[in-house]
């Protein structure tokens, strides 16, 4: 697989997670965290706003359990944690709609 379409990958997948957290399909906190681990995959400069704002939210919400690491919680951390969790998800929605709307926008060849 060459440079090119490895980044072709990576956008289109890009695209597939933030269509995802805007439909609910996907949830929003996941995908913050995994279109942060795109950021450097989809060939943009380090300072892309898009990115950026989903590094935001990883960075504020990588105390929660989110994602795999939740199976290692016990139940009663879980509850204690999910209404900051559903907090979480407001806020990092407002922090962020526009700019996934704008991966879906510019990846969704």
């Amino acid at each position: 697989m060459s440079h090119e379409e490895y980044v072709e990958k990576q956008r289109k997948r890009a695209a597939e997670v933030a269509s995802g957290m805007l439909d609910d399909s996907i949830h929003y906190l996941e995908g913050a965290i995994e279109l942060s681990s795109l950021r450097f995959e989809v060939d943009l400069p380090e300072d892309d706003k898009d990115f950026l704002a989903f590094t935001g939210v990883a960075s504020e919400i990588d105390h929660l359990p989110i994602g795999k690491p939740r199976q290692s919680w016990s139940k009663e951390a879980l509850e204690r944690h999910e209404p900051e969790i559903q907090e979480s998800i407001k806020w990092a929605k407002e922090f962020s709609l526009s700019e996934c709307k704008s991966i879906v926008a510019r990846f969704n060849a």
